[in-house]
């Protein structure tokens, strides 16, 4: 008999660790594919995120630039419409006008000597123009008083000195006499205090006793109708009003008060008057319209001081009537 010889058995032991070794690799492979691939997928998907989130935040970031730039240019187009308006000149030719607190009269002399168009047939007897100092500190206050009162006597309007704006229904003169407008530009109690809280209480307490004793010296009659709007198209097609400025109709007298809009200005009006007043408007009061006019302080010559009180804000007037 033929003998049939075996392989080795060491062959065998050889081999199938080998094909094992290659199926391991190749399902790693696979494994390592299949991880990239997914890999792949994932960072394929988060880069459409990042790119749609980029496009997003652009496209907002876009938007809010243009939101910005349209408000600047409705912002710049009211402020120039505005700036066509006519100025406020809160007076009328046939007004009888009481002046309160002048210091050295030269808002007088404006409003008689060379007025605002349309003012220019005012008539000075219908003009009042008061201080409360008397006579002589007022021109020991203002050096330039004297000169500015000739003139404003020689146009015929009455000048007046002692004349405490809170006690104006005591004033012998001011006896059965109403004014159609009284008008107190930048009062100030000029006390001279420093603390800051009672120097505004000091001058709220002077202009509510003004504004508690002026109605017996103002014109009686209906509300005045000071201002009407007016409807503008703008060139983004919204609709906006202007306030259009104009004197008040022939009605009860009014009262103006003059400050800076700014603190502590702007506090010393205090609690609401009695009896109770009306805001029927207020505007922006342009030193440049009264030609001459120099303001000056209660103290005295200081009109130059180097102070900063009302620095930043403007000269606004705000004009009151009484309530029904």
């Amino acid at each position: 008999m033929t003998a049939v010889h075996s392989p080795p058995p060491t062959t065998t032991k050889r081999i199938m660790p080998r094909a094992h070794k290659l199926m391991g690799l190749r399902f790693d492979s696979l494994l390592l594919a299949g991880r990239l691939d997914c890999l792949f997928a994932m960072s394929e998907r988060h880069l459409r995120t990042e790119r749609s989130f980029d496009a997003t935040r652009i496209g907002r970031k876009q938007k809010a630039v243009h939101a910005a730039q349209v408000a600047e240019q409705r912002g710049k187009h009211r402020k120039s419409g505005k700036s066509n308006l006519p100025p406020t000149i809160p007076f009328t030719p046939t007004d009888t006008i009481l002046l309160i607190g002048e210091g050295n009269f030269s808002f007088a002399r404006a409003l008689l000597v060379d007025a605002p168009a349309g003012l220019e047939h005012l008539p000075p007897a219908a003009v009042t123009a008061t201080s409360y100092d008397s006579e002589e500190d007022c021109y020991a206050k203002y050096p330039d008083a004297k000169e500015i009162i000739e003139t404003v006597r020689r146009r015929g309007a009455q000048v007046l000195f002692n004349v405490d704006a809170t006690r104006l229904h005591k004033y012998p003169a001011f006896k059965g006499r109403r004014w159609d407008r009284i008008v107190w530009n930048f009062p100030h109690a000029g006390k001279s205090i420093t603390d800051q809280d009672r120097n505004i209480l000091s001058n709220q307490q002077l202009i509510l006793d003004f504004l508690r004793c002026a109605p017996h010296c103002l014109v009686q009659g209906p509300t005045p109708l000071v201002h009407q709007k007016r409807r503008r198209k703008s060139r983004d097609d919204d609709d906006d009003e202007d306030e259009v400025p104009a004197a008040a109709t022939a009605a009860r007298g009014t009262i103006l008060i003059t400050l800076r809009n700014v603190p502590p200005y702007t506090t010393w009006t205090g609690d609401t008057p009695n009896p109770r007043y009306k805001l029927l408007r207020s505007f922006q009061f342009r030193r440049s319209l009264w030609k001459g006019y120099e303001h000056r302080m209660t103290k005295g010559e200081r009109a130059h001081g180097q102070g900063t009180t009302g620095v930043g804000g403007e000269d606004r007037t705000w004009e009151f009537c009484l309530q029904d």
